[in-house]
């Protein structure tokens, strides 16, 4: 007999509850067991998918970055490119805050559950950048920033914003200085900081609204 097939809402349910199990129980928490009964599936289900525990943690990593990717992606550009670099930042952020559990093992730390991410684990998520470089690029193309490595402004932007989410997420920003208020007052830093008018920077993020749609789109089925 044939196995059966692997089905992506089952692998994408095993990751979700994974992640949760590792954000609330720590890494003692995560057994095939226990993740086997969150979901409802039988122990084998989880080898079936992802063939071991190692393989399951890599796989929850690069789930993460597939949604953010896919979120990313179906944003619609503009015709003002300092607005969709801080509309990008508005998605990161969202996307964070729906997914913090995969966020977490995404940015986590060096072993999750006695796995330890590679090198190549952890550079693998660079790809979510393009987008956000091209951008960067347009907004040089357009005189509103100076011409400089559009990728290290990108990189630049990128850890203000992770630094932002994770206070955020960890429930260290409070009025009046919240993390609507922080988000703008930095990103607009940024902007300026890279060359752009503070005027025409105001204008911008506030022309990128105050954030992305509330759907999300359905990601590609990532590479284990």
């Amino acid at each position: 007999m044939s196995p059966r097939p692997a089905q992506p809402d089952i692998r994408r349910a095993l990751i979700d509850a994974a992640a949760t199990i590792l954000a609330e129980s720590g890494p003692d928490g995560l057994s095939t067991r226990q993740l086997a009964r969150e979901v409802g599936v039988s122990t084998s289900a989880v080898y079936t998918y992802f063939g071991g525990m190692d393989d399951l943690v890599r796989a929850m990593a690069y789930e993460g970055f597939a949604r953010l990717n896919s979120a990313l992606t179906a944003s619609a550009g503009s015709q003002d490119p300092v607005a969709d670099v801080v509309r990008l930042g508005r998605i990161y952020r969202e996307n964070a805050l729906r997914h913090r559990h995969l966020y977490a093992v995404m940015f986590g730390g060096s072993a999750l559950a006695g796995f330890s991410l590679t090198d190549e684990d952890r550079a693998h998520g660079l790809y979510t950048l393009d987008l956000l470089v091209k951008a960067v690029q347009r907004c040089v193309q357009a005189g509103r920033f100076r011409d400089g490595d559009a990728t290290l402004v990108a990189h630049e932007l990128w850890m203000s914003i992770h630094g932002i989410v994770t206070l955020e997420i960890g429930g260290y920003l409070f009025q009046p200085y919240d993390a609507d208020t922080c988000f703008d007052a930095q990103v607009c830093t940024l902007l300026v900081g890279s060359g752009d008018d503070l005027e025409r920077a105001r204008a911008s993020i506030a022309l990128a609204g105050a954030g992305p749609a509330s759907e999300e789109p359905t990601p590609e089925e990532p590479a284990a």
